[in-house]
């Protein structure tokens, strides 16, 4: 599986982190092909319901497919039961339909995060249908870059607020140094509340903020 994972080569930044309040998702927008930025405004962070976020790295197609798969799903959950589907119900849930594809994979790295009664969750899930849960987690060719800062700047009881700045902190590094990497950042927060997805003024005002160019 680990080899299978590091041959998937995504051209993508995204993250996924726990904190005290709720979950934080983020991505930067561009799209590539080979030396080619193909695209400018890429959706990479998906709102698959109030409490649940997706973000995604790999193929268009795969990662378009995928997401209208696992948003029907999430909303037949919440019509059958009359709750929302919990975190680890969706993840193994995506898991599953991964691994179901064990010839003809999803190319795709996708992180799930959100709030339920058992609290704020993140996970990881690779091409073959891993599923594991972390307290922060990354994809796609600038991951490196996100995790030298969060391993530098994360804390277990870190706050939704500070939790948002990080994620543009990290973010931000990542573009600087990877090419595959850029035109601009989404960033949600979900929390008991629901979920928020933050306008590029606010993003920028944060950057202004701490002094991130």
């Amino acid at each position: 599986m680990t080899q299978m994972a590091n041959e998937v080569k995504t051209g993508t930044t995204t993250l996924g982190m726990v904190c005290k309040e709720g979950v934080v998702l983020a991505a930067e927008r561009r799209a590539t092909m080979g030396t080619l930025i193909a695209h400018k405004a890429t959706k990479k962070v998906f709102k698959l319901d109030d409490n649940l976020g997706l973000t995604t790295a790999g193929l268009v197609g795969d990662i378009q497919l995928l997401a209208r798969y696992i948003t029907a799903e999430v909303e037949l959950f919440k019509l059958k039961r009359n709750a929302p589907m919990p975190v680890k119900s969706c993840a193994t849930l995506l898991s599953n339909i991964l691994a179901g594809r064990r010839y003809f994979p999803y190319w795709v790295q996708l992180v799930i995060g959100g709030v339920d009664e058992d609290g704020n969750h993140v996970y990881s899930l690779d091409m073959a249908g891993g599923s594991i849960p972390d307290k922060y987690v990354t994809t796609g060719s600038g991951s490196p870059y996100v995790y030298g800062v969060l391993e530098d700047h994360y804390k277990d009881d870190v706050s939704l607020d500070n939790g948002i700045d990080l994620a543009i902190r990290a973010l931000t590094a990542a573009m600087k140094r990877d090419a595959a990497s850029g035109d601009g950042i989404d960033i949600v927060s979900i929390t008991k509340k629901g979920y928020v997805h933050l306008d590029d003024k606010e993003v920028e005002k944060r950057k202004s903020a701490m002094k991130l160019s």
